[in-house]
C-alpha cells in the first residue's frame, strides 16, 4: 500500500504520494482530502477467467479510509468490498466520508470497485467494441461482464492484496453480484450485506418485470396523489410533444417515451420530490407559443441518456439470465401495460425497463444496436447461482429488503432469502431503492450488526 504521511490534522487539505508497481497490481496516488484518504489501485485480469490464454484487461477499485486511524493502522484493518449497483456503474467518487462510508471506516479499509467496463477500468462502450469485426464478436467480449466474472475479479484482486476473507457489501445490482460471490467463491467472504438486492435465483425476466410494472404503477400513483397538479402537466407535456419537435440540448429529439424514462426519480425517498422541481421547470413563453424550457431539456438530457453508462443499457436483461434468451422481455411485458403506453390517455412515468428503442433514439446507443439484438438472442448464458452451494451457505449475511421498491420486487426477495442459509432479512417501509443515499450510516450499522448477532 502507497499511504500518505500526513497527519490528522491535515483533513482539509489535500497531499499525494506516488506510485508503485507490484506484477499485476499498481498502487496508484494517495490524495488525502477531508478526513480521508483515496489511493487508487490499478490490476491486470484476465478477460476470461477461465481460459489461460486469455487477453488481460485492467479493473480499477479505490481504496478509502479515515484519518481517524494512522497509516500503520490502516494497514491492519480488514477490508470491505463495495460492489455499486448497475450493471454498468462504476464506483463513488467521494471526496468526504459520510452516509455508510463514514460507519464502514470507522473499522474497515474500503474497496470501491470499478466493476469490469465502467469508471477507470477498461471500458466497454461504443469505441472500443468497434473494434471487433461483427456484432456476433463484440457479444462475445461482452458474455465476459456479468457478475459471476466481477466476483472473479474480485477474489484475485483480493490475494494480490494480501486479505483474507472480507466483508462484501452488495447495494442494487452489487446484491445481485454478491450472490453470486456467495455462490462461487464464499470462502473469500467474511460477512455479506446487501440492500435492495435479493436477484430471483432462477426464472425469466418477464416475471421481474411484472413484478416492477405494477410497482411502478403504485409509485405514480403515490406521486400524482402528492402533486395533483402535476398530473394535468405531464400530460400536458407528453401532448406537446407530440405536436412539436423538441430536441435535447445534444440535438436529438426528444420523445414522449424517453420523456417517460424520467420515472426513474420514482425510485427514492431522496429523490422522487426533485421529479416535481424537473416538472414545474417544463414550459417557457416564446413569441411563437409554449415551448420546453432550455432548463428542463438540459435536466432531462442528464437523466435519459446512456452516454455514460452503456453497458446497463447492453447488459441490463442478461443479469435475469441462466440459460435462456431475454428476448427484450420489458418490451414483450409492456404489451400486458398499456397504462405505460406513450400513447395512453393518462401518461405514466416508467421505470429502469430497457427498450430496444433505446437503441434508436439515443445517440450513444445507436452503434450498438446490432449487439444489442445479438444479446437480447443469447439463449446460453451460463448460471449466475448456486443454488445448493446457496442452501448450504455458511456466511453471515444480511439484507434489507424495501417493501416497496420499485426495482427489486419484495416477493421476489423474500423468496431469495428463503433460499439463502443464514441470510436474515430486515424489511421495512421507511426507505426505498435509495435507502443508503437516504440514511447510509444507519442502515450499514443494523446489517453489519445483524451478522454478528
Amino acid at each position: 500500500m502507497t499511504a500518505s504521511s500526513a497527519p490528522a490534522s491535515a483533513a482539509t487539505g489535500s497531499q499525494v504520494t506516488g506510485n508503485q508497481v507490484t506484477g499485476n497490481h499498481v498502487t496508484g496516488s494517495t490524495a488525502v482530502m477531508r478526513g480521508l484518504r483515496a489511493t487508487g489501485h490499478s490490476f491486470r485480469v484476465p478477460l476470461d477467467h477461465d481460459d489461460p490464454a486469455s487477453p488481460l484487461i485492467d479493473v480499477f477499485a479505490r481504496e478509502y479510509s479515515s484519518l481517524e486511524h494512522s497509516d500503520e493502522d490502516v494497514a491492519r484493518l480488514p477490508w470491505l468490498l463495495f460492489l455499486q449497483g448497475g450493471p454498468g456503474g462504476r464506483g463513488v467518487r467521494t471526496t468526504q466520508l459520510s452516509g455508510w462510508m463514514k460507519a464502514a471506516a470507522r473499522e474497515f479499509r474500503i474497496l470501491m470497485l470499478d466493476q469490469r467496463g465502467t469508471g477507470l477500468s477498461t471500458p466497454a462502450d461504443a469505441a472500443t467494441l468497434a473494434a471487433f469485426p461483427t456484432p456476433e464478436a463484440q457479444a462475445e467480449y461482452l458474455t465476459h461482464f456479468r457478475a459471476d466474472s466481477i466476483v472473479a475479479d474480485a477474489e484475485l484482486i483480493r490475494h494480490r492484496l494480501g486479505s483474507g476473507p472480507w466483508t462484501v457489501f452488495g447495494q442494487s445490482y452489487g446484491g445481485f453480484c454478491t450472490l453470486t460471490y456467495l455462490s462461487n467463491a464464499p470462502q473469500g467472504v467474511e460477512r455479506a450485506l446487501l440492500t435492495g438486492g435479493l436477484a430471483p435465483l432462477a426464472g425469466r425476466p418477464d416475471e421481474v418485470y411484472r413484478a416492477t410494472f405494477a410497482r411502478v404503477e403504485d409509485r405514480n400513483r403515490e406521486y400524482f396523489a402528492w402533486y395533483p397538479e402535476d398530473r394535468d402537466l405531464v400530460t400536458r407535456i407528453a401532448r406537446h410533444l407530440e405536436a412539436v419537435e423538441e430536441t435535447l440540448p445534444s440535438g436529438e429529439r426528444l420523445t414522449v417515451r424517453r420523456f417517460q424514462m424520467v420515472g426513474s426519480f420514482l425510485g427514492g425517498n431522496t429523490r422522487v420530490h426533485g421529479l416535481h422541481y424537473l416538472l414545474e421547470d417544463a414550459f417557457t413563453t416564446t413569441p411563437d407559443g409554449p415551448r420546453l424550457s432550455a432548463t428542463f431539456l438540459e435536466q432531462v438530457q442528464g437523466i435519459v441518456s446512456r452516454a455514460t453508462q452503456p453497458l446497463y443499457a447492453l447488459m441490463h436483461e442478461s443479469i435475469y439470465c441462466q440459460g435462456f434468451a431475454s428476448d427484450w422481455a420489458a418490451r414483450r411485458v409492456l404489451d400486458e401495460y398499456p397504462q405505460f403506453r406513450d400513447d395512453a390517455a393518462e401518461i405514466l412515468f416508467t421505470g429502469e425497463m430497457v427498450y430496444p428503442w433505446y437503441f434508436e433514439e439515443d445517440p450513444a446507443l445507436r452503434p450498438l444496436r446490432a449487439v444489442a439484438d445479438v444479446l437480447a438472442a443469447k439463449a446460453d448464458w451460463g448460471p449466475l447461482y448456486d443454488v445448493d452451494v446457496l442452501a448450504t451457505n455458511t456466511v453471515p449475511a444480511a439484507a434489507a429488503v424495501y417493501r416497496h421498491d420499485i426495482y427489486v420486487d419484495r416477493e421476489l426477495s423474500r423468496a431469495t432469502a428463503a433460499a439463502v442459509r443464514r441470510l436474515e432479512v430486515w424489511e421495512t417501509d421507511e426507505f426505498h431503492h435509495d435507502g443508503i443515499a437516504d440514511d447510509g450510516e444507519a442502515i450499514f450499522e443494523r446489517l453489519l450488526g445483524m451478522t454478528r448477532a
